[in-house]
């Protein structure tokens, strides 16, 4: 997981990856388009998924540009997709079937989507709980490097990671309990029982997190160090309660919503309805939700909001890129 995140020459402890992708080819691709367009970051992806060495250059061309070496290739996103699967072949893309592991063609959107939002999620708060550690091991008393700032910054940056995730947390847990469990519990009354008052359960531990980093920032940062050990504990027990969490989900529930005898048009609807729900993170976090994945996974993820979501609904979504001044 976790293989989105842009190259570095310096990186905090907050910005390293349980397992970064390494680009391992020595060949630099330079891919040019409108920053804010799900096009551009779907190509993007791409190329990380090809591990090529890739800078990214914004441009107010609405058409996405490759450049390697003296080649130039312009055009839709079709053309460009079929030009780097050929010029690079391996890994391949897998460009024209849905290739999670026990997912098919036939496979609803909204039980895809929910599946990658978990995945990301879980990214999201092993960074967390690996951060929160080695702020504990390090007592706040020095940041990584001077690109953090002081130990007082390191806290501010490291609350903001966590309303982001907080934020897709708690609109997913929504989803779900407006749009997905209402069409299960049509089936199967009692079904959701279990996944609701685990919501339940983690919606108070996530807000007890929130306010133990809010008074932690206010301390003085040589005198916090038992603190942190408990916001790193905090962490620790809020990923073993989501990871059993979304197991049973994906065990239990997930397999009923294709089992349900929905034509592809009420298919289509809960998808967009899911889409309306979580319109924070997509038009707000959308980038950081898509760090928590695979290039190959956010590809998939991508080509759902391209598919389902409104365009006006995700004009602000801008994905970090690797941007040469």
């Amino acid at each position: 997981m976790g293989n989105c995140l842009p190259n570095s020459t310096t990186k905090t402890t907050a910005e390293i990856s349980p397992a970064t992708a390494k680009p391992t080819s020595a060949v630099t691709v330079k891919l040019s388009g409108p920053p804010n367009s799900l096009a551009t970051s779907y190509l993007r992806f791409a190329l990380l998924h090809k591990k090529v060495n890739l800078r990214f250059v914004p441009s107010e061309d609405q058409k996405p540009t490759i450049h390697v070496g003296a080649e130039t290739v312009s055009g839709s996103q079709e053309v460009l997709l079929r030009y780097i699967e050929d010029k690079f072949p391996e890994p391949r893309l897998m460009l024209w079937k849905f290739n999670l592991e026990g997912f098919d063609e036939a496979t609803p959107a909204i039980v895809k989507a929910i599946w990658l939002q978990h995945r990301s999620m879980l990214w999201h708060i092993e960074r967390m709980v690996r951060w929160s550690e080695d702020l504990a091991a390090r007592g706040g008393r020095r940041a990584v490097d001077p690109s953090v700032g002081t130990p007082k910054m390191e806290i501010r940056k490291f609350a903001k990671s966590y309303a982001q995730l907080q934020e897709i947390m708690v609109e997913h847990a929504q989803m779900e309990e407006r749009i997905l469990f209402p069409v299960l519990e049509s089936v199967d009354r009692g079904m959701c029982k279990s996944a609701n008052e685990e919501h339940g359960r983690e919606l108070p531990m996530m807000n007890g997190i929130k306010e133990y980093i809010k008074s932690i920032g206010v301390m003085d940062s040589g005198a916090c160090s038992e603190e942190l050990f408990t916001l790193a504990s905090r962490f620790k027990s809020l990923q073993m309660m989501c990871k059993a969490h979304f197991e049973e989900e994906e065990k239990d529930l997930l397999p009923m919503v294709e089992a349900a005898e929905m034509g592809r048009e009420k298919q289509n609807k809960l998808m967009n309805q899911s889409l309306e729900l979580m319109r924070g993170t997509h038009s707000n976090v959308c980038d950081f939700l898509l760090q928590g994945l695979t290039p190959q996974e956010a590809m998939q993820y991508l080509d759902i909001l391209m598919n389902f979501a409104d365009p006006n609904f995700i004009s602000s979504f801008i994905c970090q890129q690797d941007i040469v001044d």
